[in-house]
């Protein structure tokens, strides 16, 4: 099922790392593939605010409806072209918080690291003594991106698999997962789980953020929606405009 949240933002935010301020005149002048390539160690999304309340929003939309399919089972999110891990700290806070915004001040954990500028725990009491009712008793995650798998690892201390839209497409999944109390516990990237690739056909949410769209050809984005339908429950699309129109494919 697919669930396209719109951020409402320009693309005219300037942020470190990110050559210039306007990113269509970054696509415009290195082209994607190439921009990427060399920005992606630095890489970082300047509607990290955005993201993250969108992804609240929908978080707990998710759980209240699907806290009973899951039966005591634990979600498997994809970070799909994960850029420099905003999701999964933002799925990780929800987490950490047991899914309310209007606690105290939070503990940040000491293995996710801060980052300049983002805006991540404001508001938020990410102590373990989290309200289980509220969120699941732990997340599993994996995490995928062609270009900023160094930035995502040194921001998160996760484990990211270089993989592109295309080899997803054709099958590719990341082999290592890790869990949020892994997080938690300070161990991160040093606990994967499930490496088993036919546990990953029962994928609960994959996200994609700011990203989706730069796939140009329909027919890979056909391919790439077709094979992730066949492996996720949910696909979450966060995006600061309309595209990708993925309408057409859905009543064919």
């Amino acid at each position: 099922m697919l669930d396209t949240i719109n951020t409402g933002r320009s693309h005219r935010v300037g942020t470190t790392g990110n050559f210039q301020h306007a990113m269509r005149a970054n696509y415009g002048e290195h082209e994607v593939d190439n921009y990427y390539r060399q920005v992606g160690a630095t890489y970082r999304n300047p509607h990290f605010p955005g993201v993250r309340a969108c992804m609240f929003t929908w978080l707990e939309r998710w759980w209240a409806r699907e806290k009973a399919v899951l039966e005591g089972r634990f979600p498997l999110i994809f970070d799909m072209a994960c850029g420099t891990g905003e999701v999964t700290v933002t799925v990780y806070e929800w987490w950490t918080s047991g899914g309310s915004r209007t606690h105290s001040r939070p503990r940040r954990p000491s293995s996710l690291r801060v980052q300049g500028n983002d805006v991540r725990t404001q508001g938020l009491d990410v102590t373990p003594s989290r309200v289980l009712a509220q969120v699941p008793k732990d997340l599993l995650i994996m995490a995928a991106d062609p270009y900023t798998e160094a930035a995502y690892m040194e921001r998160t201390m996760l484990p990211c698999a270089p993989l592109s839209f295309r080899e997803i497409s054709e099958g590719a999944l990341p082999l290592k997962v890790s869990s949020a109390s892994s997080i938690d516990g300070g161990r991160g990237a040093g606990t994967p789980v499930g490496a088993d690739p036919s546990a990953m056909c029962n994928i609960d949410m994959v996200v994609c953020s700011f990203a989706l769209h730069l796939i140009e050809s329909s027919s890979e984005l056909f391919a790439l929606l077709w094979e992730l339908s066949t492996k996720a429950r949910w696909l979450i699309v966060l995006a600061p405009h309309k595209r990708p129109e993925v309408h057409d494919f859905c009543h064919n």
